[in-house]
């Protein structure tokens, strides 16, 4: 794709449909000449690019972070020029079509057979409208979940008023389902939260194996796949890429999900989605607005979402993707088996190296790791890692790395030669999402032995 060219047949799209509507003068409060928007434009071109990383570039494997793909910008863009805003067909019932379709794709992806859903502004509103129809269902009962999941589900208990309960997790990162099976021996708890894909290290909860406690103690299933939810596409997949198709098939039996498509479906931040599968918990949001919803009898996005307005925008650019790249293991999840080969062969890379250590098997496209160090403490690997962070960014050839600060507990049981002489230490940690890595981890691989090195 010309992104250039694309970009300016969205203005001159937008414009020629003004057009049919007649001419008339923009208000001369709204003018802006050439001259003083260049300067402001130079002012800020500048300051995003001496003061940003460069999280389009393969070097960069830090955070989850990520260009969206020009078929996302040009949809966003050309959107955008009219400002639809999909709270109710009123605003936008172009995107709100668009919005319906997309979800529905997204539905199919999870195996939903019925479903209700929309997009939101984040994972952390998608996993907030999502407890709060669990509150709503289950009163006065509280929320399980990992202690390594995601910390929004503690901070939406609290601003839902629900009690949460965090569950040891395995020493894979992975929830204990015989530490869930004695909170839920209580009784306290009506929803259990599942994680597929933790953001720390991509870590999948054993949702299949759970599903055996929702029916023994009648709690309701989310499962939380903001981060690794498109993954799913790779379940059973042939090839090192392919996941254990098990966790991924039971989230079709499970009551909630949330993905984000801003983060492995290409897209521009402000695109998370919430799906349920029992489409009569639109029940929950019912509300009127006299002056909102007026032009349709049909149910409006608004009508079954917490939030008000939202970008139409939003839902064009996954549309528009989805045309392309649909969410399919054809489309899509070529894009991520990328991710998820570059991410095993940098772990088998580790676990040759004399200067790096593996700190687990990456489930995912995250890999965790240390560097070898003598003596072997806690506190000397968290010395070390931060200098490996440290010198990459400021280097000369730089690489982009993130940390994980691991607790001695977790550190114990994957590597109990350490000597934990301090609460935790940090690692290394390292996010393969942009498929461009599979063809420069060995690259990154070396750069970060060169770092690793004592000195």
């Amino acid at each position: 794709m010309d992104l250039q060219h694309w970009l300016g047949r969205a203005a001159q799209a937008i414009h020629e449909w003004a057009d049919t509507y007649g001419p008339y003068e923009p208000h001369p409060s709204l003018h802006v000449d050439d001259e003083r928007f260049a300067s402001a434009f130079e002012e800020l071109t500048g300051r995003l690019t001496k003061d940003n990383y460069p999280f389009f570039h393969p070097h960069y494997a830090g955070q989850m972070l990520k260009p969206p793909h020009p078929a996302a910008v040009v949809g966003h863009l050309t959107t955008m020029l009219i400002n639809p805003n999909n709270h109710a067909l009123d605003g936008g019932p172009a995107t709100a079509a668009m919005e319906r379709e997309a979800v529905a794709q997204l539905a199919a992806m999870f195996g939903y057979d019925t479903h209700l859903g929309h997009l939101t502004t984040s994972g952390t509103i998608a996993n907030l409208e999502a407890l709060f129809v669990a509150r709503e269902l289950h009163p006065g009962r509280g929320v399980a979940y990992s202690a390594e999941a995601h910390y929004t589900h503690g901070r939406m208990c609290h601003v839902l008023g629900m009690k949460g309960h965090p569950v040891p997790a395995d020493d894979g990162g992975r929830m204990d389902l015989d530490a869930l099976e004695d909170v839920l021996r209580g009784g306290d708890v009506g929803t259990v939260v599942l994680t597929a894909g933790t953001t720390g290290l991509g870590a999948v909860d054993p949702i299949d194996r759970a599903l055996a406690l929702r029916d023994r103690y009648g709690v309701r299933l989310h499962v939380d796949a903001a981060y690794g939810g498109f993954f799913t596409l790779l379940a059973g997949a042939d090839g090192p890429e392919g996941l254990p198709p098990e966790p991924w098939r039971a989230i079709a039996r499970c009551d909630s999900i949330v993905v984000d498509p801003h983060k492995h479906g290409l897209q521009p931040y402000g695109c998370g989605a919430v799906l349920f599968r029992d489409p009569e918990v639109g029940r929950f949001y019912l509300h009127d607005s006299p002056y909102t919803y007026f032009t349709s009898t049909e149910l409006h996005l608004g009508e079954i979402s917490l939030e008000c307005s939202r970008a139409g925008a939003a839902a064009a650019a996954l549309w528009l993707t989805f045309r392309l790249i649909p969410p399919t293991p054809a489309g899509l999840g070529r894009v991520l088996a990328a991710g998820r080969r570059a991410a095993l062969r940098w772990a088998d890379l580790i676990s040759q190296s004399d200067v790096l250590e593996l700190y687990q098997r990456p489930e995912l496209d995250i890999v965790g790791y240390f560097p070898a160090v003598d003596p072997a403490t806690l506190s000397a690997v968290d010395t070390a890692s931060a200098r490996v962070l440290t010198a990459g960014m400021n280097d000369g050839d730089p690489v982009f790395l993130s940390t994980l600060k691991a607790g001695r507990e977790a550190f114990a049981v994957r590597h109990p030669g350490i000597i934990a002489d301090v609460d935790g230490a940090r690692i290394l940690r390292s996010v393969l999402m942009k498929p461009e890595s599979e063809q420069h981890v060995e690259r990154l691989h070396d750069r970060v032995e060169q770092l690793a090195r004592p000195r």
